[in-house]
């Protein structure tokens, strides 16, 4: 696979320039979130919050937003927050890595729950995590394999 290049801005949080992206958690339990993705993939944890503020993390190379849930508020009159049903998956993390046989060794000596082990499909190995609250990240490593 080839690299693309893409103009460096400064990605920070929160930005002072530009856009940042982060991806944002549903958690019953911010401080609990905070340390399960510190612990198991290495997140750094940049703020934990006040207990009504969210957490913030940085892992690898995106930032995280861990909150609890909550009812409609001005800003979305509609919506409401709440964690997965863990068999009713709509979206999930997908975790490119390099090596995933190490990669599932250290994270499942970190606690990581896999729901099986790496399996062959597509032109990737893969296999799936799933979170204290549910959420399931997807961790793959491509192979030489190219479809098309």
């Amino acid at each position: 696979m080839s690299g693309i290049q893409i103009e460096q801005k400064s990605y920070e949080m929160p930005p002072r320039e530009w856009i940042s992206i982060a991806h944002f958690l549903t958690v019953s339990d911010i401080g609990r979130s905070a340390r399960y993705y510190e612990k198991i993939f290495g997140a750094r944890i940049l703020t934990l919050g006040d207990g009504n503020a969210p957490a913030y993390l940085q892992l690898a190379n995106i930032w995280m937003i861990l909150n609890l849930g909550g009812g409609p508020a001005p800003d979305k009159p509609t919506v409401t927050l709440c964690v997965p049903d863990p068999d009713r998956i709509s979206s999930f993390m997908n975790f490119r890595v390099a090596d995933i046989q190490a990669c599932y060794e250290l994270w499942k000596t970190r606690g990581a729950e896999f729901i099986t082990g790496p399996i062959p499909k597509y032109g990737e190995t893969r296999c799936y995590i799933r979170d204290p609250d549910g959420y399931i990240i997807e961790v793959g490593q491509s192979t030489d394999l190219v479809y098309g």
